[in-house]
């Protein structure tokens, strides 16, 4: 007759890391859960000149207005991903961005109309599996009151998760800049990034964390 002994202590631990492994998360999960303390990015007021009418063009291309194409200021990239606390991508998410031209001068109606028709103004771009967004454009230009900077909304769906600004470090006008000064030191660290030249332009990286 066979001997039904209990199984030993190492089966059994052997048997339970076995159990563990099979149940654990997925790989591409593991990067994810490691990051459970993202802060959100900081928000922002959306400011008096978001359109009225979006414009007839509103790709990711800034510089190019239909067929007209925008030659002054400094051209630039400003990239990054849309997660949410947890570090994974908002697949999905629509990133809008404005600013004015390097005039000072924004395409809506109670700036006056003196935007250059060459500058879109305007853009947005949806996210793929990936997060990942990308915007050609130009470094931002100061205007009237404000430091430079650029405006950014992000939406999934119907909802608004986020409407911010992002700022330039090394900005002389950052320190003058009331919206800027009253982020405190965590919030500008969030919102401020710096424009390193690379092969095709400046480039800024910008991550944006929301509550989805």
């Amino acid at each position: 007759m066979p001997s039904h002994r209990p199984p030993s202590r190492r089966a059994l631990l052997t048997r339970g890391a076995g159990l563990l492994a099979a149940t654990a998360a997925p790989a591409w999960l593991t990067p994810a859960l490691a990051q459970q303390a993202l802060h959100p990015t900081p928000s922002q007021t959306e400011g008096p000149f978001y359109p009225v009418v979006l414009p007839a063009d509103t790709d990711f291309d800034l510089l190019r207005s239909g067929s007209l194409a925008y030659g002054k200021g400094q051209p630039a990239w400003v990239e990054g991903v849309v997660t949410d606390t947890r570090g994974v991508p908002v697949a999905g998410a629509v990133v809008e961005i404005w600013q004015c031209d390097q005039a000072g001068h924004y395409h809506h109606p109670g700036d006056g109309g003196k935007a250059d028709p060459a500058f879109q103004g305007f853009g947005q771009v949806t996210v793929g599996k990936d997060g990942r967004y990308r915007f050609r454009t130009l470094k931002p230009a100061p205007y009237s009151g404000r430091t430079p900077h650029i405006h950014v909304k992000v939406k999934l769906d119907r909802q608004e998760l986020l409407t911010t600004q992002m700022y330039v470090a090394g900005d002389p006008g950052n320190e003058r800049d009331f919206l800027w000064r009253r982020l405190g030191q965590p919030g500008q660290a969030a919102l401020t990034r710096p424009f390193v030249a690379g092969s095709d332009g400046l480039r800024a990286e910008f991550p944006i964390v929301v509550q989805a």
